[in-house]
């Protein structure tokens, strides 16, 4: 009992003689034969005995009367507390003492608990061996534990072996509110309303805590609400330890429950404060803040949906302009489109509007025409609404509604943080209005301000006499990026720029000078010689305004001389681009053009040597070596009439010489022949193909093409499929299923393996001439890279589409959609 009540791995009980200290009792480690009987010297009980008070040493290395100690040293003894054990007499006879490996602070209670532990070891010491008195000391032992327990202001729940509840403390009784009859421990969640740490959720049976600690073992701060018909929540950290014996034998198991509701709700508030606060604090609006406030405050506890009402500027209505719902809960039947707007008293924002007092309906199922959307309200669950005024001195200013899915009553500490909330939005509101404009103004002036000293233009505003002459009264201070140097204020802006303006361009500068001059905007470019003789080509932009009878004029100027030089190095660049792609075409088309003659003329050879190669392997004569011979020519000689095929195939759908003819076809009964040609190759190499097809799948395509393109892939995947691999294919439509066919217009064919993959930077050269994967290449597995080219070119040919992409447990999936034979599809 010592070692569980007060969490710590030894608890022994041991007397003191005239020279050493011998153990008499022990839970956890066992000590040696040495250790039951060890010297005074190495004794820690000595130091109880003689002075017959109880000690608690935290940190036995600090304690100088532990140095000499074996078990200090070597670590075991770190922490210690004991108290007396008495004989009838009153003499200290020996201790009873809990041990830890670590430090630990050893509080008055845990001392408390040992004396009242002791007490039952000394009543143990002193029975007599009739069994009237040991049964009269059992019932007192028993009267006291029980009246120990039910004096802890902790719960306390134990089960045997066979899960059933063999005792609960006064404390935890009234936790849980305990029925007398015995309870199954699959119904204690149920019975005893116990749910997880949200409030909402029941637990499941094996989550009860004596279960947990039965079935799993010990466990530590474990959160339980309990939810009592017409109470109040509550809420406990649990602890749960297995009871078993010295030898391994397990008893049953116990829990401790220690109530936390105070605790978390003062965290809850504290938190929800904080939140609130630091919404306001990082919000750049009222609707931000008032945002920021609903999520704070219905997250903090647990309310499903919060709403923010502003009072529009002429005071007719209220208008929802923000709101928070709860994540991962659709509430769209209840909170309807984002603008709502009511007058006043109307519903649960208008009459806290019109009052200027909060409202809090418990549980709405009691009020059904307690605010407009009050069936929208119970149907989506929701049975709690609290509206709250915010103020600005006796007016109202917004209303704030929350919403809960929990019968949730009024709470006097919660309602004066809501209070306190409604006060602080009242005030930000207030300040918000009376910087803003001020902010706006700071901030328009300030921007202007940055973003004209990051500009290499200069921006100036003049102001235009009835003469024509123009006095600049603010320029910035790039100047001497476009005119060579700086020019002071107050001078004839028009006359001086005039000065250093190209002759060639005086008349483009007048015509913009006259346009603004006579209140017409204008822009021109021109150009002008700097003070520091640098031409350069201007940009000019000027729009007039009149101010109180004044002609002001704002503009700005941008060197464009790089974009003039770039413009006439473009042309000349763009005339050598038109000369190169007409010299690469030129060139590409004689590759192609080569590639096809070469293709054409190997051809021939090649089916003459095939064919002779054929009739050597025919003639009956032939020995063994020879026939090895014409064999390995053959299959060279295919190899390379395959390698020109493709040649040729690429070369005239490039030249568009080959055409494809498509024709309503069974897609299935191709791709099933296509198939069945592999599964020899597939046995060959241990490989699982397997396939999944519709069982009617019309497509428009040439069948011979497109079993070109089947043969392609499966060869493909077969090839590139280590040893007891999987080929899988399946063919289907695109999409869902109609009546009369595929209702996408496109069937899909996916041929997927458990092969080498391909890395993911490689997948868009995947179909490029000759192009072959690195792994293909490190694997020294043979190819052309034609294959797949000829298949996307085959594919595109017929109006479709054919990508490649990793499966989702290793290899690759190649994916062909083509278009769907229906009803008026030709």
């Amino acid at each position: 009992m010592a070692a569980r009540l007060l969490d710590v791995p030894i608890a022994r009980v041991s007397l003191i003689t005239e020279d050493r200290q011998v153990v008499v009792s022990t839970e956890g480690t066992s000590p040696s034969l040495s250790e039951r009987q060890s010297p005074l010297s190495q004794s820690v009980c000595r130091h109880l005995v003689l002075g017959d008070t109880p000690l608690a040493v935290a940190d036995t290395r600090g304690d100088e009367r532990w140095r000499d100690i074996v078990a200090v040293a070597r670590g075991e003894l770190a922490a210690y507390a004991g108290v007396p054990v008495h004989e009838p007499g009153g003499r200290p006879l020996g201790t009873l003492c809990v041990i830890d490996h670590r430090p630990r602070p050893w509080s008055p209670e845990d001392l408390e608990t040992l004396e009242e532990l002791a007490a039952t070891a000394e009543a143990v010491i002193a029975s007599q061996s009739s069994f009237q008195e040991v049964r009269r000391e059992l019932e007192e032992e028993r009267t006291f534990l029980s009246a120990l327990l039910d004096s802890l202001d902790v719960g306390v729940a134990a089960c045997d072996t066979d899960g059933r509840l063999v005792r609960f403390n006064e404390p935890m009784r009234e936790f849980v509110q305990a029925p007398e009859q015995p309870v199954d421990m699959i119904a204690w969640p149920r019975v005893y309303h116990l749910f997880g740490p949200d409030g909402r959720t029941l637990l499941a049976p094996e989550e009860a805590p004596v279960v947990r600690a039965l079935v799993s073992g010990r466990f530590d701060g474990q959160e339980v609400v309990v939810r009592a018909p017409g109470r109040p929540p509550r809420r406990f950290t649990v602890n749960g330890r297995p009871i078993e014996t010295a030898d391994g034998r397990r008893l049953g198991a116990m829990c401790t429950g220690r109530e936390i509701t105070d605790h978390h709700r003062i965290q809850v508030l504290r938190d929800a404060q904080y939140a609130v606060i630091k919404a306001l604090a990082e919000a750049g609006s009222v609707e931000q803040a008032a945002c920021g406030v609903l999520g704070a405050i219905a997250g903090a506890f647990g309310w499903s949906c919060g709403e923010y009402w502003q009072v529009d500027p002429g005071g007719e209505r209220i208008s929802r302009t923000g709101s928070w719902v709860e994540p991962g809960h659709d509430l769209s039947e209840f909170t309807g489109p984002e603008l709502m707007t009511v007058r006043p008293g109307e519903g649960l924002p208008g009459r806290v509007w019109a009052s200027g007092r909060r409202s809090w309906t418990p549980d709405l199922r009691d009020e059904p025409g307690g605010f407009l959307r009050t069936p929208h309200a119970l149907h989506a669950g929701l049975r709690t609404a609290v509206g709250l005024p915010v103020r600005s001195g006796e007016r109202v200013l917004a209303v704030l509604a929350f919403f809960s899915e929990t019968v949730e009553e009024p709470d006097d500490d919660l309602l004066y943080l809501l209070d306190g909330v409604c006060a602080h939005i009242g005030r930000f509101m207030e300040r918000r209005r009376a910087e803003d404009l001020a902010l706006a103004l700071t901030a328009s002036r300030r921007r202007f301000d940055e973003v004209v000293a990051q500009l290499d233009d200069l921006v100036w505003t003049v102001e235009i006499d009835d003469g024509g002459h123009a006095r600049r009264t603010y320029q910035s201070q790039s100047t001497a990026g476009i005119l060579g140097g700086h020019v002071p204020l107050g001078i004839d802006a028009a006359a001086f720029t005039e000065s250093l303006v190209h002759p060639d361009d005086l008349e483009a500068f007048c015509g913009l000078h006259e346009a603004v001059a006579s209140g017409r905007p204008a822009q021109a470019e021109y150009r002008v010689v700097g003070l520091d003789g640098v031409t350069r080509w201007i940009w000019t932009r000027a729009a007039p305004r009149r101010e109180g009878g004044r002609l002001l004029a704002d503009g700005i100027c941008t060197d464009v001389t790089e974009r003039h030089r770039i413009a006439e190095e473009r042309e000349r660049l763009l005339e050598r681009e038109q000369e190169q792609v007409r010299r690469l075409r030129d060139l590409d088309r004689m590759k192609d053009e080569l590639v096809a003659l070469v293709s054409h003329e190997i051809r021939s050879p090649v089916s003459v040597i095939r064919s002779y190669a054929e009739m050597l392997a025919d003639l009956p004569d032939l020995t063994d070596e020879p026939r090895m011979f014409a064999d390995v020519i053959d299959r060279k000689t295919a190899h390379l009439q395959h390698l020109v095929d493709d040649l040729l195939d690429l070369a005239r759908l490039d030249a568009g010489h080959i055409t494809v003819d498509p024709r309503p076809v069974s897609l299935t009964r191709l791709v099933r022949q296509a198939v069945d040609e592999h599964r020899a190759a597939a046995a060959a190499k241990h490989l699982t193909l397997t396939t999944d097809l519709a069982l009617h799948l019309p497509a428009r395509a040439d069948p011979v093409r497109l079993r070109q393109v089947l043969d392609n892939l499966l060869s493909n995947a077969v090839k590139y499929t280590p040893e007891h691999g999987t080929v899988t294919v399946t063919a289907g439509c695109d999409g869902g299923h109609g009546d009369e066919g595929c209702t996408s217009g496109t069937v899909a064919v996916t041929v997927a393996d458990t092969g080498i993959g391909i890395p993911a930077e490689e997948y868009p050269r995947l179909f490029d001439r000759f192009f072959r994967a690195s792994t293909a290449r490190r694997a020294g597995i043979k190819g052309t890279g034609l294959g797949l080219a000829v298949t996307k070119a085959i594919v595109e040919a017929h109006g479709g589409t054919v990508t490649a992409a990793p499966g989702e447990g290793g290899g690759t999936v190649f994916t062909v959609r083509l278009p769907a034979a229906g009803p008026g599809r030709r």
